[in-house]
């Protein structure tokens, strides 16, 4: 078993211990078997030249998110705090509902991001627990507001904002986080984070544009999904690491750096979620399986399918997709041409992609335990059952 840094394990020519999970994660998933998967080139080429990785891959565990967090936990507990804190308000339902997501979970990954990145640096004072929850009011403000758009009941587990207390409502709470959260930030002096922030908050709002005008077009190219996650969730991924970053006071090369390693991460971890879409149960997802596709969007499953499939493929999305006609039966035969064709197996290749391009950013910082953990987020987001 992997121990993080005091492990004793054989090393494997090719990879360090800390990246084992990741190799597990590419090849132990629910239907994803090791003989029949599509797996990249790098790792089928270990496989055949190094039996030891297939031990690895029979002992490694997927890297646990509480684990990865212990250098920063203490931090995380003052984000909770702040976000209580300044959610309180005159008009009693605000804290109320303010509450009522933050008790509905929720992984923290990007005020993490952002903490560990200053962490990097050196800096672990209170202006990072301060932006740390900005950028999970941001990451709020933008949820309620897209379950309103994408009428999603279900979130978290728990009734949307907007099901539970209604649109108008969700509308006016949303712009309250937005606003909210730039006033929490101008009560630092830094008007490069301030901008930073406008200017990440502004390319997730285009983000959603961008979406609702791609919404129920099938003939949707890779590229074109690539930017409508690029923009809805990687920038605010990039935008945590870098402003961690700066308030670390690293070198610009080094805060670039950590951008680049936040904005792929951002892009792997939409990948992985979007094939949890067609494969988790809703338990797992926290809401309703399949409602990318209800809501008339297409993500990289759909567009795989869609370029090898053909005419059996696209009868069942443009029903699906432009009708918006959900039926159990057309929902069954789906996800059977996406194991047929083995394009769910292609797509976590693309997400593991990213992520990799992610690691390799890391490769100029020295060793500390934030780095440690920032390489395993990944590998997390990887091992994420699919």
């Amino acid at each position: 078993m992997c121990e993080g840094r005091n492990c004793r394990a054989p090393q494997v020519n090719y990879f360090q211990c800390q990246e084992r999970a990741a190799i597990r994660g590419l090849a132990v998933k629910s239907s994803f078997r090791l003989k029949a998967c599509r797996i990249d080139t790098w790792l089928e080429n270990m496989l055949k030249s190094d039996p030891r990785v297939t031990d690895v891959l029979r002992t490694s565990a997927p890297p646990d998110l509480a684990e990865i967090f212990e250098p920063i936990r203490e931090d995380l507990q003052a984000v909770e705090q702040q976000f209580v804190q300044h959610i309180e308000s005159r008009v009693e339902l605000i804290p109320e509902i303010g509450r009522y997501i933050q008790t509905s979970g929720g992984k923290r990954v990007r005020p993490a991001l952002l903490l560990m990145c200053a962490r990097l640096g050196g800096y672990s004072g209170e202006h990072a627990t301060l932006y740390a929850s900005v950028i999970e009011f941001i990451h709020t403000a933008t949820l309620v507001h897209d379950d309103m758009i994408d009428d999603s009941v279900i979130r978290r587990g728990r009734q949307a904002v907007h099901s539970r207390w209604g649109n108008d409502i969700t509308v006016l709470l949303g712009d309250y986080l937005y606003i909210k959260s730039m006033g929490m930030a101008l009560t630092v002096d830094s008007l490069e984070l301030v901008r930073l922030l406008c200017d990440v908050t502004l390319r997730m709002i285009e983000g959603e544009l961008y979406q609702l005008t791609k919404a129920g077009i099938v003939n949707l190219s890779e590229e074109e999904h690539l930017e409508i996650i690029r923009k809805k969730t990687a920038y605010l991924f990039g935008g945590s690491a870098q402003i961690g970053a700066i308030l670390g006071g690293l070198p610009e090369e080094q805060q670039r750096a950590l951008r680049d390693y936040g904005f792929n991460l951002g892009v792997a971890f939409q990948l992985v979620d979007d094939l949890l879409d067609y494969t988790a149960s809703e338990e797992t997802l926290g809401k309703p399986v399949g409602g990318d596709v209800r809501e008339g969007k297409m993500t990289l499953p759909a567009i795989y399918l869609l370029q090898q499939a053909g005419g059996r493929a696209r009868k069942l999305l443009e029903a699906i997709v432009v009708e918006r006609s959900f039926r159990q039966e057309a929902w069954d035969e789906l996800r059977e041409l996406l194991r047929e064709h083995q394009v769910l197996e292609q797509a976590f290749e693309r997400a593991a992609g990213f992520a990799a391009e992610a690691k390799r950013h890391l490769n100029g910082f020295q060793p500390t335990p934030e780095l440690d953990a920032l390489k395993a987020l990944p590998d997390y987001v990887l091992a994420r059952d699919w």
